[in-house]
């Protein structure tokens, strides 16, 4: 019996195999590598929707004190050290955040610390030396749905939203190239993709204000 000859495999056949093999391969190991980032934003998109029925109890604090008065007011009308006072303050009170505020007027001073669900402020006498702290918790939930928005978080977890988010769009590519390769499937799979996210702008058109 005769074998007959086997046919060459040409460039397109191998780079249609490359690419299916390069996507199954990063969107296995990107899914798993995303799971608890798609976790996380599933959940707190479910908490920020309902924030007010989950949000709990505002606990808030009202503290007095007082800082030296060359500290207020320097000598030779010099503007007043902000980092000094502030870092006195985190320190002296153990508060969190980071400085979002920081206004000088005549009589008064204004420091503002803001966190994820946190919040404090202090005003400052510059005659009497004296200030007033309030600071606000809002709870985990508040916390967790600050995260989310990436308020009040600082630049370095805005980068990782960022990073999950760019995550997050390779593990719908890859996917949407794998469909691309199961032949049976591909076209009912495109459907329902479209039905998808044809429900969603029906659905904004005719809810949404």
């Amino acid at each position: 019996m005769v074998t007959p000859p086997k046919r060459p495999i040409t460039m397109a056949v191998r780079l249609r195999r490359r690419t299916a093999i390069i996507s199954r391969w990063l969107h296995i190991y990107l899914s798993m590598v995303s799971f608890a980032i798609v976790l996380f934003f599933s959940i707190t998109g479910i908490t920020l929707n309902h924030a007010e029925a989950l949000g709990g109890k505002e606990k808030t604090t009202v503290t007095q004190g007082e800082l030296p008065h060359e500290w207020l007011r320097p000598a030779n009308e010099a503007e007043p050290d902000k980092l000094r006072i502030a870092e006195e303050l985190r320190s002296r009170h153990k508060l969190h955040g980071a400085v979002s505020d920081f206004r000088v007027d005549d009589n008064q001073l204004e420091v503002s610390f803001k966190g994820p669900g946190y919040a404090a402020d202090i005003f400052i006498d510059r005659d009497t030396n004296k200030y007033d702290l309030t600071e606000t918790r809002n709870g985990f939930i508040a916390v967790i749905n600050d995260l989310h928005k990436g308020r009040d978080t600082g630049a370095a977890w805005s980068m990782f939203i960022d990073i999950c988010a760019a995550l997050l769009t390779l593990v719908s590519l890859t996917g949407l190239v794998l469909l691309l390769f199961v032949y049976k499937r591909r076209v009912s799979g495109m459907i329902v993709a479209a039905a998808g996210a044809l429900i969603a702008y029906l659905v904004y058109l005719r809810f949404v204000p």
